[in-house]
């Protein structure tokens, strides 16, 4: 059984070597590291996943950012990953469901990510017509979910950084 906590300081190179493991060299090189440089995550849903023996099995990042003309907050999810040795065992979408039931209950209402639809769809997610990522971003990949009804009403335009009312 794994045990999730929230990232310490002290969790931070694993975490970073799990994310390097994972997504390979030049991961910072993605636009959505763009609006993540200079700006802290948001600490209470940043959350790490550690086995029995006290070893990093997953982890999972959330980001502020803001959408369109009018700098609607929202939380950019990602990066999420799961240690190879530990992938089709569920820990990814637990720390995907764990982290949105936390962000729904701190107040946060809006989240966006650029991922795989077939699997981000299963926690609700689905295409964010109108809101544009950093190029070079695939739209078709850029996906937003509603943590309430129609949060996403009206919400449209470009995302950029938090630090960037």
């Amino acid at each position: 059984m794994d045990r999730l906590s929230v990232e310490s300081a002290e969790d931070w190179w694993e975490v970073e070597a799990l994310f390097d493991l994972s997504f390979a060299p030049g991961r910072e090189a993605l636009s959505s590291y763009r609006l993540r440089e200079g700006v802290a995550p948001v600490a209470a849903l940043c959350l790490v996943a550690r086995d029995a023996y006290g070893a990093v099995g997953g982890a999972i990042r959330f980001w502020p950012v803001r959408v369109g003309d009018a700098g609607t907050p929202a939380l950019l999810l990602g990066p999420v990953a799961v240690h190879p040795t530990r992938q089709g065992e569920g820990l990814g979408a637990l720390l995907i469901r764990e982290g949105l039931a936390r962000a729904r209950a701190l107040g946060w209402r809006r989240v966006i990510l650029v991922g795989d639809a077939p699997y981000y769809g299963r926690f609700g997610f689905t295409r964010a017509e109108g809101i544009a990522f950093p190029p070079p971003t695939n739209p078709d990949r850029v996906l937003y979910l509603a943590l309430e009804p129609g949060a996403f009403a009206g919400v449209s335009g470009a995302v950029r950084r938090w630090d960037q009312a």
